[in-house]
């Protein structure tokens, strides 16, 4: 994959939204959903040399070059919903210039930990603040994470 153009690319999407909440200052134009979750899988394969599994793989988004099974969250917003306790996961936050921030690299165990006192809600997805995922990372070793090549 070429890095460069698919950041372009990125980038060319987020111009986009700003020019029609300028247009349109009343309306949100934020892309969400598939759209996000797909550009988050592709942007962390990339920097993580994963290979991605087919779309809507169940519970997990790619593989590491040493076997992890990865789930990936990403998000323009303050958490990231879990249906299921996930081997690793990577959870980032896309920035409009089509770099992200990583809140989490670690073991899924400790995420779903989190839940283990929460009845499942109505709609299947627990959710977790970014703010908490970013205090469970700093208790994390290099060794829990996964080595970020670019």
């Amino acid at each position: 994959m070429n890095h460069s153009e698919f950041q372009s690319i990125v980038q060319d999407i987020y111009a986009s939204v700003h020019k029609l909440e300028t247009m349109f200052p009343d309306r949100h134009f934020t892309p969400d959903g598939h759209m996000v979750g797909s550009i988050g899988e592709c942007l962390v394969a990339d920097a993580y040399g994963l290979e991605l599994m087919s779309a809507s793989n169940a519970g997990f988004d790619a593989k590491s070059p040493d076997g992890r099974e990865v789930e990936i969250k990403a998000t323009q917003r303050d958490s990231v919903a879990f249906r299921s306790r996930p081997e690793h996961t990577i959870i980032i936050k896309i920035n409009p210039d089509g770099s992200f921030d990583e809140f989490y690299n670690g073991p899924g165990e400790l995420i779903w930990e989190q839940f283990k006192d929460r009845k499942r809600p109505k709609n299947g997805q627990y959710q977790i603040s970014l703010s908490r995922v970013q205090k469970l990372a700093a208790s994390l070793s290099p060794g829990e994470q996964l080595e970020r090549i670019k």
